[in-house]
């Protein structure tokens, strides 16, 4: 090959790793009035987002609710619902314009839902479950302290 195209495929490349890095990494959140990041969606992203986030929160509710009655089966079966099985249906326009620190903390959160189902079947533990409720709810608290999900202007 001559050089002319040398530069062409390294050229091309560097375009490619461009577009993967903005359409992957990227997601740069805007200020907002109450010190937030400001986490610029359409319509259609936002409701997703916000429709996982109550998801996430029934599940709470229903897990609490089997540690009281212990019933680890109640909590197991909700868990497993907020786990990585949940994360299939994403628009996929969304992750290219989330903060790479918010989509961690999502990944985590699923992942911190699976270890709680299996712990809840292999265990059986009421006490070792709100730790892991406690840790994970962690994350619920950093993510809406740090972000809010508005709908973009453009």
């Amino acid at each position: 090959m001559s050089k002319p195209y040398n530069g062409i495929i390294i050229l091309l490349l560097l375009v490619i790793v461009g577009v993967i890095y903005k359409s992957i990494f990227q997601g740069t959140p805007l200020s907002s009035s109450d010190g937030r990041s400001s986490i610029q969606l359409n319509a259609d992203e936002r409701d997703f987002v916000l429709a996982e986030m109550r998801a996430f929160l029934s599940s709470v509710q229903k897990i609490t609710q089997g540690v009281a009655e212990d019933d680890m089966k109640l909590v197991a079966e909700y868990a497993r619902q907020a786990g990585k099985a949940a994360q299939g249906s994403a628009p996929d326009t969304l992750f290219g314009k989330l903060p790479m620190a918010f989509k961690k903390m999502g990944f985590d959160t699923h992942t911190k839902f699976d270890q709680l189902a299996m712990d809840a079947d292999d265990l059986g533990d009421g006490a070792h479950t709100l730790t892991q409720l406690s840790n994970l709810m962690q994350n619920c608290v950093a993510c809406h302290e740090t972000y809010r999900v508005d709908v973009s202007a453009k």
